[in-house]
C-alpha cells in the first residue's frame, strides 16, 4: 500500500460507513475497536489482511482513530496473533462475502498464472503479487499467507518459463540446434599469414575461443577492423536461420533477461542447462544481439557520415587560417593599389599598378584564389577525398549487411545503386543508369553532382552522389523516415505503436483519461487556458513582484527575486547536535544502515536461477560493490582495505547481481521509505511536483562512456535527474550528450516507479518543446512548467485567435492551431498510448 495519502484520498479510502462504525464500536476493548476498523478498511482497499502493523500507514491509523474518538496509540495494545484477530477476520469475511483460500482455489490460481505467464513474466515480484491479489479480489477469495502465495507464484512462473522454453525449442530446426551448440565449443581463431612465407603477420597469443565469446564482445571505436568484426558476428547469427517469428508475443523484458543470463554465465554453466532451456536462452541472446549489432552499425554509420563532414570542415578552416597567415600583407597591398589608382585614374595598368604590386605578386594572388575556390567547394572537395580514399572501404560493407526500409522508393533505389557499384572504380555511373535525385541531392549541389554533355547526355559523379546519399540516409535514420529491418532502436516505427489500437480504442482512451470526442478535449483545454490567462491578466496590475517591461523592442516578463528568509532560531543548535552525534558517520555506514532498515539488497537478484552463497555474504558484498561504484573508488580499492572479501568475489557479485532494472527497483524502495518517514509538520503534505535537469560530469578521455559535450565544451558524461524538493532523486538516467532532454524528461515522469504522483514538472528551456507540452497534456494532464530563471524567455499562447487581454496582449505570440490538433488527435493518442504502456522508448519516438 502507498505511504503518501492526500486529504482527499484519506476521505475516499479510510472513511468508515455507519455499518462499519457500528461493528467497530461493538468491540469491547479500545484496541480491538481500532484494530477491527483498520482491518476492515485495509481489506476493502487491498483485498487482503495486513501481515503486521508496519504495513498500515500512520496517516490511515490517525484518520480512523479520530472517527472512533480514540488515540492512535491504542493500536499498540492490539494482539496481531491472538484469538481476537482471528475472530475479526472471520467477521470481516462474512460481512464482505469473501471465502477462505482452499486447495481448489490454489489449483485454479496456478492455472491462471500459467495462462497469463507472458503478461506477468516481465513484471517485478511485487507487481505480480498485486495482479494475484486483484484476481482473487474480483472472485471474492481471501488471499493465502504471504509465504504460501510467494511459493505458489514462483513455482507457477518457473513452470511457465519451462513451458515457454519447450515451445520456443520446438520451433527450432535440428540444424539450428546443432549450430547453437557449436557456439559453445572453443575454436582457435585464424591468424592472417603471409602468402609466400606462411608466417603470421601479427605476433599474437593464440587462445581457443568460442563463438559465444566473440558474440559477447561489444562494438568498439568506428574503425574498419571493429566494423568488419561486427558484420562477421551478424553473419554468424544470420547463419543460424532463426525463425522470423520465433519470439512473437514474448515480452522484450523476458528476452532481455535471457540475454543477460547468457552474457553472465560461464560456458560450462550454459552447457549444464537442459536442452530446451539452453536452446531458448541462446536463441534469445542471438536474436537480441543481432538487433543490437544492427543498431550499432546504424549508429556507426551516422557517426562516420558526420565525421566525414565535420573533419572536412575543420581541415578547410585550418587551411584558410594558414592562408590568412601566408598572405598577411594582402590588405596593405590592396591599399597601395587603390591609392595609386586614385592618383592616376587615367593611367595604364603597367605604368600605375605594376610598380606598386608587381606582376609576379598579382599572378600568385590570382592563381591562389582560383585554386582555392569558395568555402563550400573546398569542403566538398575535402569530403570527396576522404570518402574515396578511406571511408569507402568501411561504408559499403555496412550498407550491404543491413536491410533498409522506407516509404520513399527513390531512397531504396539509390541505396541499391550504391551497393551495386561498391567494387567499381568508375568515376561516373554508366549511361542509362537510373539515378534518383529528388530527396537525395539538394538543389544547391546538383551542379557538383551532375553535368550535361554537348549531346545531351547526363553524367553523374559517383563519389559526389554517394556523399549526398549518405548524408540524406543519416537524416532519414535519425528521423525514422528510413529504418532498418529487424532492428530495435532504428527499426520500423510502425511496429512501436500498438497494433490493436482500433480494436481497443475505448480502453486506450480510458487509459489516458481522455475523451473520445476531440471537440470535448479541445473545449476542456481552451477553458483551462482561458481561466489561467484571465487569472494572470487580472492579477498583474496589483502584483508588485511581476511586471511586463520593454527591452530591446520586445516585451518580457520580469519577476522580482524573493526576499531572503530569516534563519531559523534553533538551526545552529540542531547542526551542532547532529555533528556531535553522527560526526564520524561514513557513507558506507549510512548505506549499511539503510539496507538493515528496508532491505533494498533483497531486490538485487542474480541473473541466473541458482544461488549457493549465503544471503548475508551476498548482502555484504553487494554493499561493498555499491559503495565502490557509487563513490567511483572502484572495486579494487574497496577490496584492498577489506580482509574478508577479495576483488574477484566483488567482481563476481557485480557481474551477476547488479543490473539497471534491479538498481532502479531498489532506488524506488529507498525513495518510498524516505517519503514514509517524512514528518508532515516539517516537510508539509505530500508533494506532487518535481524538477528535472541534466548535469555533465567530467570524465577521462579513456572512459568508454566519455563524450564531447558541445554546449559545455568538454569531455564527460551526462546524467538526467528528476528531483523532489532538492532532496530526493526519484529517477536518474545516463544519457548521451546529444540525446533529447525532452525524451529524458518524459521517461522519468513515466518510469520513476515510486509512490510519488507527479502532476507538475519544472524544466528549463532544453526540456521544453511543443512536442513535450503536447505529450505531457495527453499523459494524464502533467503540467510542464518553466523555471523562473527562464521566465524572461517564456512565451504565452492565445487559447483563441480572437482573444485579446489588456495586460498580456503585447507579449502574446501566435495562436494555437486547434484545427491541426483536431486533425491529428487520434494519431497523438496512439503515440501517447505507446509511451504509457512502455512499448516504445521516448528517445526513439521523439527522435
Amino acid at each position: 500500500m502507498k505511504r503518501i495519502w492526500s486529504t482527499a484520498d484519506l476521505e475516499a479510502g479510510w472513511t468508515l460507513s455507519s455499518t462499519e462504525r457500528e461493528l467497530a464500536l461493538a468491540q469491547t476493548l479500545a484496541s480491538n475497536r481500532l484494530g477491527f476498523a483498520l482491518l476492515f478498511k485495509w481489506f476493502e482497499i487491498e483485498g487482503r489482511f495486513p501481515r503486521n502493523r508496519s504495513e498500515i500507514p500512520a496517516v490511515g491509523v490517525a484518520f480512523v482513530a479520530r472517527q472512533l474518538e480514540l488515540a492512535p496509540e491504542a493500536l499498540d495494545s492490539y494482539d496481531w496473533a491472538g484469538k481476537a484477530i482471528k475472530r475479526h477476520r472471520a467477521q470481516i469475511r462474512q460481512e464482505l462475502e469473501f471465502s477462505e483460500f482452499t486447495d481448489e482455489d490454489e489449483q485454479t490460481l496456478a492455472a491462471w498464472l500459467l495462462e497469463s505467464y507472458l503478461s506477468l513474466a516481465g513484471r517485478t515480484p511485487t507487481a505480480v503479487r498485486g495482479q494475484v491479489y486483484e484476481y482473487l479480489r474480483v472472485r471474492r477469495i481471501e488471499p493465502p499467507g504471504f509465504q504460501r502465495l510467494d511459493r505458489l507464484v514462483r513455482s507457477s512462473l518457473r513452470q511457465g518459463e519451462e513451458n515457454l522454453a519447450e515451445q520456443i525449442s520446438s520451433r527450432l530446426s535440428v540444424e539450428t540446434k546443432q549450430q547453437l551448440d557449436e557456439l559453445l565449443e572453443p575454436k582457435v581463431e585464424e591468424v592472417e599469414q603471409d602468402e609466400e612465407t606462411g608466417v603470421a603477420l601479427e605476433q599474437v597469443e593464440i587462445r581457443p575461443t568460442s563463438g559465444l565469446q566473440s558474440l559477447r564482445v561489444s562494438t568498439g571505436a568506428p574503425q574498419l577492423k571493429t566494423i568488419l568484426a561486427e558484420i562477421t558476428n551478424l553473419k554468424k547469427i544470420q547463419a543460424l536461420a532463426l525463425p522470423e517469428k520465433l519470439f512473437e508475443g514474448v515480452p522484450l523484458v523476458v528476452r532481455e533477461r535471457a540475454k543477460r543470463r547468457i552474457a553472465t554465465e560461464e560456458l560450462h554453466e550454459v552447457k549444464r542447462h537442459p536442452d530446451t532451456i539452453r536452446y531458448t536462452l541462446l536463441a534469445a541472446f542471438c536474436s537480441l544481439r543481432a538487433q543490437e549489432i544492427r543498431d550499432n552499425l546504424a549508429e556507426l554509420l551516422c557517426d562516420i557520415v558526420h565525421r566525414i563532414s565535420s573533419r572536412s570542415e575543420k581541415r578547410v578552416e585550418s587551411a584558410v587560417m594558414r592562408d590568412i597567415k601566408r598572405v598577411y600583407g594582402k590588405g596593405r597591398l590592396l591599399f597601395r593599389i587603390a591609392e595609386a589608382s586614385l592618383k592616376a585614374p587615367e593611367g595604364q595598368v603597367r605604368e600605375v599598378i605594376f610598380p606598386v604590386a608587381g606582376h609576379d605578386k598579382l599572378t600568385e594572388i590570382t592563381q591562389e584564389y582560383l585554386a582555392a575556390g569558395t568555402y563550400e567547394s573546398q569542403v566538398q572537395a575535402q569530403m570527396k577525398t576522404s570518402y574515396s580514399h578511406h571511408y569507402r572501404r568501411i561504408l559499403p560493407p555496412m550498407l550491404e549487411a543491413l536491410t533498409f526500409g522506407s516509404k520513399s522508393v527513390k531512397m531504396l533505389l539509390a541505396l541499391e545503386l550504391l551497393i551495386r557499384y561498391k567494387d567499381s572504380n568508375a568515376i561516373q555511373y554508366a549511361p542509362g543508369e537510373t539515378v534518383p535525385f529528388e530527396g537525395i541531392v539538394p538543389n544547391e549541389r546538383r551542379e557538383q553532382v551532375s553535368s550535361t554533355t554537348n549531346n545531351g547526355t547526363v553524367r553523374v559523379n559517383r563519389i559526389a552522389y554517394e556523399l549526398c546519399l549518405l548524408q540524406a540516409l543519416r537524416v532519414g535514420l535519425r528521423t525514422r523516415e528510413v529504418w532498418i529491418e529487424q532492428a530495435q532502436r532504428f527499426g520500423n516505427p510502425d511496429q512501436d505503436l500498438p497494433t490493436d489500437f482500433e480494436q481497443r480504442r475505448t480502453e486506450n482512451y480510458a487509459l489516458l483519461e481522455l475523451p473520445l470526442d476531440v471537440d470535448a478535449f479541445i473545449a476542456t483545454e481552451k477553458k483551462a487556458m482561458k481561466d489561467a490567462l484571465e487569472m494572470l491578466d487580472n492579477s498583474l496590475p496589483t502584483n508588485p513582484t511581476v511586471s511586463i517591461v520593454e527591452r530591446n523592442g520586445k516585451s518580457k516578463i520580469v519577476v522580482s527575486p524573493l526576499e531572503a528568509q530569516s534563519e531559523p532560531t534553533h538551526l545552529d543548535r540542531l547542526k551542532l547536535d547532529i555533528s556531535e552525534r553522527w560526526g564520524a558517520t561514513s557513507l558506507l555506514d549510512m548505506l549499511k544502515e539503510t539496507d538493515l532498515r528496508i532491505g533494498f539488497t533483497n531486490l538485487l537478484k542474480s541473473a541466473t536461477t541458482l544461488e549457493k552463497l549465503d544471503r548475508k555474504k551476498i548482502q555484504r558484498r553487494l554493499l561493498l560493490c555499491l559503495y565502490g561504484m557509487g563513490t567511483n573508488a572502484g572495486l579494487k580499492r574497496v577490496a584492498a582495505g577489506n580482509i574478508e572479501e577479495t576483488y574477484r568475489e566483488l567482481l563476481y557479485i557485480r557481474r551477476r547481481y547488479l543490473s539497471r532494472d534491479g538498481l532502479r527497483e531498489a532506488i524506488a524502495q529507498v525513495v518510498n521509505a524516505i517519503f514514509e518517514t517524512r514528518n508532515p509538520d516539517l516537510w508539509g503534505e505530500a508533494t506532487t511536483a518535481c524538477a528535472s535537469d541534466s548535469k555533465k560530469f567530467a570524465a577521462w578521455d579513456q572512459n568508454l562512456l566519455t563524450e564531447w559535450h558541445v554546449r559545455y565544451r568538454g569531455p564527460g558524461i551526462m546524467v538526467y535527474w528528476h528531483v523532489d524538493r532538492k532532496s530526493v532523486c526519484i529517477y536518474s538516467q545516463l544519457k548521451s550528450c546529444s540525446s533529447s532532454e525532452v525524451a529524458a524528461m518524459i521517461e522519468g515522469v513515466l518510469r520513476h516507479c515510486t509512490q510519488m504522483s507527479v502532476e507538475k514538472n519544472y524544466v528549463d528551456s532544453h526540456g521544453q518543446s511543443e512536442v513535450a507540452f503536447a505529450f505531457c497534456r495527453l499523459l494524464n494532464n502533467i503540467d510542464l512548467l518553466p523555471r523562473l530563471k527562464a521566465i524572461s524567455r517564456a512565451r504565452l499562447y492565445r487559447p483563441e485567435s480572437e482573444a485579446v487581454y489588456a495586460n498580456l496582449s503585447n507579449i502574446m505570440t501566435r495562436p494555437i492551431r486547434w484545427d491541426l490538433i483536431r486533425e491529428h488527435y487520434d494519431e497523438l493518442v496512439k503515440y501517447a498510448t505507446a509511451l504509457k504502456r512502455g512499448t516504445v522508448d521516448p528517445e526513439t519516438l521523439l527522435r
